[in-house]
């Protein structure tokens, strides 16, 4: 055998060979991330401790910058501001947008009902006497012009930035509610102006700001209501910047087709579109980077056909490193939002965001959430209920044209999880009411089932309840089901909770029964609403059920034989009421009497009701 040796290396000259041709740099003021064309100044400008950042810097003018080669040194952001024909632009966009927008309200139907519905809601429900907190930025950014040199906007963008990131904020302290409302629509405006004004970072630092407050939840009864506001102006930045791309794309003054391929767009809005993303993915908090990208999430249409579908399945991910269970189930659900505007096709995201939920819904009970509602003075069931407009978007979103199998399958997850309150009723609301109806039977063995400390089984009931009121359960459970829920309902012990839900199941008694069991639902009604006048408070409620009783009890010989219809009109003390109501019984009298009637009962009732109608005049 011949036995082989490694040959001998040289390491040193192999280095000195293949290392690469030394250039010769002047790196007193050298940074890789200075602008390529300088004027000489004297002034040099402190950022940070331990770093100073020159307003002066050498370079070569064999270098080239990569990013604006393409464009002869033009910034990607700031192309064609001054070079096109603002009214001629203007009018040709909003045309195409006003006829894009109504495309992309209806691609999810009519059955879908919008955040916009929901907007004004959580608003008035979610409100704090506490005081707030907001981290204010210094936004004083100067406009710069068409003509400005290039490597001056890059150096002014690189300084704001770097102020940014580096606590040029100050907080504003013991805000009431509508200060606070009020500072976020000076934001909101203040972002506007700045990309009326051609500072896009000054938009872009205001976006991030914004997004930061939804890290907090130190008034966390708020929450809801701040993140309302909040992604307000993540979605007005969203549009700014989708429009803003979609304008470089027009050729010759023609705007792209309203379903547009990525191989339409030029290669100046791809560079603007991808700068934009490189910009939001070096924003160095999680919670801020989640929120711009998903608020641009459109705009991956312009770079690829799959950006969308590639992107979703990342911000999902992403959402699993935010701790607080609260801010991580808002992030979804504005995952959710946005997905379903632009892509309401790809449902296996949305459906993986809201299991990512469940698996980590266990983190709402734990030490740490239990210790900051303490701090808080907040009880659990005020904090559950804080989850509601978040779990019932997302639900929503996923309900949407779902086939019922998905039902059965999230009633079998909600089951493992100890049939919870919070998640049965946001499931009942989400899907179609006749899947809900025909499975009404487990719903109620589901409810008793569930642990009333939290959540309680009321309102369970009145969500069934709305179900049945636009569906109906099979014949033969109709009168248990009824017996099951009038058994919580008149137990209660609070009268605007027994309205509410009293309120509901009359239409479902009225529907399906006959006027013995009406009458015995009206007796019950005053029962629990006399004492100490609480009918005083419940007007709109027990005008609802008198309109919901004679929409199905219209023939008046059997509406006035109901033993305890005209006391229960007795509880209209209030005038005004009491003659809309009158108003409201004549109008049924009038459009479903067709024939002249001599009833002694209908004649006095009518007389007694007319009369009150008279005297008011």
């Amino acid at each position: 055998y011949l036995l082989r040796h490694a040959r001998s290396r040289n390491y040193v000259s192999e280095s000195e060979v293949c290392k690469l041709e030394p250039v010769p740099l002047d790196f007193g003021d050298y940074h890789p991330l200075k602008p390529i064309t300088v004027t000489e100044s004297k002034t040099k400008k402190t950022n940070r401790k331990g770093s100073t950042s020159s307003t002066s810097s050498s370079s070569s003018s064999s270098m080239v910058d990569p990013l604006s080669s393409v464009l002869d040194g033009t910034d990607p952001l700031s192309l064609f501001a001054a070079a096109a024909d603002p009214v001629t632009t203007t009018a040709t966009m909003d045309g195409t947008r006003k006829k894009r927008d109504k495309d992309e309200s209806s691609a999810v139907g009519s059955g879908f009902e919008p955040w916009s519905s929901k907007r004004s809601e959580i608003l008035a429900r979610y409100t704090t006497t506490e005081k707030l907190s907001i981290v204010s930025g210094s936004f004083s950014g100067k406009a710069t012009t068409a003509g400005s040199a290039v490597s001056e906007k890059v150096r002014t963008r690189l300084e704001e930035l770097d102020d940014l990131e580096e606590g040029s904020q100050k907080e504003l302290l013991n805000l009431t509610q509508q200060d606070y409302m009020n500072r976020i629509e000076e934001l909101n405006q203040s972002l506007k102006d700045a990309w009326s004004s051609d500072q896009k970072v000054k938009a872009l630092k205001i976006v991030i700001q914004c997004s930061k407050l939804l890290s907090d939840t130190t008034v966390i009864q708020f929450y809801p209501s701040k993140f309302v506001l909040i992604t307000d102006i993540l979605d007005t930045f969203g549009k700014l910047v989708y429009e803003r791309i979609l304008s470089m794309c027009m050729d010759n003054r023609v705007s792209l087709p309203d379903h547009f391929s990525p191989e339409c767009v030029n290669d100046t809005a791809k560079e603007t579109c991808l700068n934009w993303f490189f910009k939001i993915a070096s924003i160095r908090e999680l919670i801020p980077r989640f929120y711009v990208e998903a608020a641009i999430l459109k705009c991956n249409k312009f770079l690829s056909k799959t950006g969308i579908s590639e992107c979703l399945p990342r911000l999902t991910s992403m959402i699993r490193g935010i701790g607080d269970p609260l801010v991580a189930v808002y992030a979804r659900a504005y995952l959710c939002r946005v997905g379903m505007e632009v892509a309401p096709q790809l449902k296996e995201s949305l459906n993986k965001n809201f299991f990512d939920f469940l698996l980590t819904f266990k983190q709402i009970h734990g030490d740490t959430v239990q210790n900051q509602l303490v701090v808080q003075c907040v009880e659990i069931p005020l904090y559950l209920t804080l989850y509601s407009p978040a779990i019932d978007w997302i639900l929503q979103c996923i309900a949407y044209r779902a086939p019922e199998v998905l039902l059965t399958e999230m009633m079998e997850r909600c089951k493992k999880l100890g049939n919870n309150a919070l998640l049965l009723n946001s499931v009942m609301s989400a899907f179609r009411a006749e899947f809900i109806a025909a499975r009404s039977m487990d719903f109620i063995g589901m409810i008793k089932e569930c642990d009333e400390s939290g959540f309680p089984k009321h309102l369970l009931f009145r969500s069934l309840g709305l179900n049945l009121a636009l569906a109906d359960p099979a014949e033969n459970d109709r009168l248990q089901i009824l017996n099951e829920a009038w058994k919580v309902i008149t137990k209660l012990k609070n009268p605007q909770d027994y309205i509410n839900c009293a309120e509901v199941w009359v239409e479902y008694t009225c529907r399906h029964f006959t006027k013995r069991e009406v009458n015995t639902v009206l007796a019950d009604v005053i029962k629990h609403m006399t004492p100490d006048r609480a009918f005083e408070d419940a007007y709109p409620q027990l005008q609802s059920i008198i309109q919901k009783v004679i929409a199905y009890i219209y023939d008046f010989s059997l509406l006035f034989s109901v033993e305890k219809f005209l006391p229960f009109l007795d509880m209209f003390q209030k005038e005004s009421v009491r003659v809309e109501v009158c108003k409201c019984i004549m109008e049924s009298f009038i459009k479903h009497q067709q024939e002249p009637t001599k009833d002694p009962v209908i004649l006095n009732a009518l007389l007694h009701i007319c009369k009150t109608m008279h005297d008011s005049v």
